[in-house]
């Protein structure tokens, strides 16, 4: 306990003294001392530098060292894979891009060949090989069920609904998978680093090519029986035809309803073109017209009201390319339609994340699991 207490320290806040870590966990200067000499030995931590520049003798700095072990993360869209390897105290230090088209449909294993072409990208960047790699998480859109292993409501996936998918890029990389729905790893990127922090109690949005959600409750992620919990896009609201085709893995995208042919990136797009612009392209220059702006805050309220009746949420944090794209404006807009839809009235926020949040809350997953493994000093 009281070795990770000093690394869980050191992660947070950086290169410390004896006499810091002695402070800030409680533990005497002898036996903080014997804790630093056993963690250096185990190759944990190392010593970087003195603090200079007041009375008496220097003292010694520690800190987390960085190759201690190394993780992966990658978020998957339609077009591509996204990876990035960072060490042990998160900094990334490879980050590689590869398109869907790097593999053609009919190469054997295709899926597999697409995720290590990513990894081993990043890895090359970052001067790695495979062999150091100690775990990564992968997020997709759609969720693993449990009972079954095969990913759901990701019809816009080929190739990644395989019974044996986690065995198969295990296999490949050589180190342990976690695939993890792309939305839910977003809300994990907003709770350490976006607007989510300090909140046990919330729901994130996610608006964009599909439209989804990740409700965290008493800090937990609710995941649902079969994975599904969140799969707000395919809820039935008002104004969009039903979502039906029995199981969402096996469905072509198109024939989708719900929420997500109210708010998803393409409607919006489509809505301007109905309000006479034909000449839109873009989310972002869709709802620069007022019209386009105020009908999606309202479809969006429509269905945040349908979430907050049943979830109950304090925080509310509105994410993905739409409202990003709709900026203050439109959370505005909501926020005005959603106090005369819903009883309960969660704050409502714009994510505030800086770069891809399924990449960061990935990343963020690797790394608890890493050093849950490699900080245990018990054996």
């Amino acid at each position: 306990m009281n070795d990770r207490a000093a690394l869980d320290l050191l992660v947070s806040q950086g290169p410390l003294t004896r006499t810091q870590i002695g402070e800030l966990t409680g533990l005497s200067k002898p036996t903080a001392s014997q804790l630093l000499a056993r963690l250096e030995a185990a190759g944990l931590v190392r010593t970087t530098g003195n603090v200079t520049g007041r009375p008496g003798p220097s003292a010694q700095l520690y800190e987390i060292d960085p190759g201690a072990a190394h993780v992966a993360a990658l978020a998957v869209d339609q077009l591509g894979i996204t990876a990035a390897v960072a060490d042990i105290t998160g900094h990334v230090l490879g980050e590689e891009r590869v398109d869907t088209d790097a593999v053609g449909e009919d190469v054997p294993n295709r899926t597999a060949r697409l995720v290590a072409g990513a990894v081993d990208g990043a890895l090359a960047k970052a001067g790695l090989t495979r062999e150091r790699l100690h775990g990564a998480v992968i997020g997709t859109p759609g969720a693993l069920d449990p009972q079954t292993g095969r990913l759901r409501y990701a019809p816009h996936l080929p190739g990644w609904h395989s019974r044996a998918l986690k065995e198969e890029l295990a296999e490949v990389l050589g180190t342990p998978i976690t695939i993890e729905n792309d939305v839910n790893l977003a809300a994990v990127a907003e709770q350490y680093d976006g607007a989510a922090q300090d909140y046990d109690d919330f729901v994130l949005v996610w608006a964009d090519e599909g439209v989804g959600a990740a409700i965290v409750l008493g800090g937990h992620l609710l995941r649902g029986a079969t994975g599904g919990a969140g799969e707000i896009g395919y809820m039935p609201l008002p104004g969009a035809p039903l979502a039906r085709g029995g199981d969402r893995s096996a469905a072509q995208p198109d024939a989708g309803g719900g929420f997500q042919r109210l708010v998803g990136s393409p409607s919006v797009i489509e809505l301007a073109r109905e309000y006479g612009a034909p000449d839109v392209h873009t989310v972002k220059e869709a709802l620069e017209r007022g019209d386009v702006r105020e009908e999606v805050a309202r479809r969006l309220a429509t269905g945040l009201a349908a979430v907050v009746a049943v979830v109950d949420p304090r925080l509310v944090v509105l994410s993905g390319e739409v409202p990003q794209a709709g900026g203050e404006a439109l959370r505005t807009l909501v926020e005005e339609e959603f106090t005369g839809l819903a009883l309960p009235r969660p704050t409502l926020r714009l994510s505030d994340i800086d770069g891809n949040p399924i990449l960061i809350g990935a990343l963020r997953t690797a790394l608890a699991d890493a050093r849950d493994a490699v900080f245990d000093t018990t054996g």
